[in-house]
């Protein structure tokens, strides 16, 4: 049978994921948000400039 507190103890993640979330978290990733508020600047700049 499977002892799962022993098993919960030697329980050690994954590089990869500690590295992946790493790199995630060190740069700054748009999101969709970032995106539309650039293309809402740039949209009336541009108006701003026809005027």
């Amino acid at each position: 049978m499977i002892d799962y507190e022993e098993e919960l103890k030697k329980f050690e993640p994954c590089m990869d994921v500690a590295d992946t979330e790493g790199a995630i978290f060190e740069h700054e990733l748009k999101d969709i948000l970032d995106v539309l508020q650039e293309m809402l600047q740039e949209t009336r700049g541009y108006k701003n400039r026809r005027a």
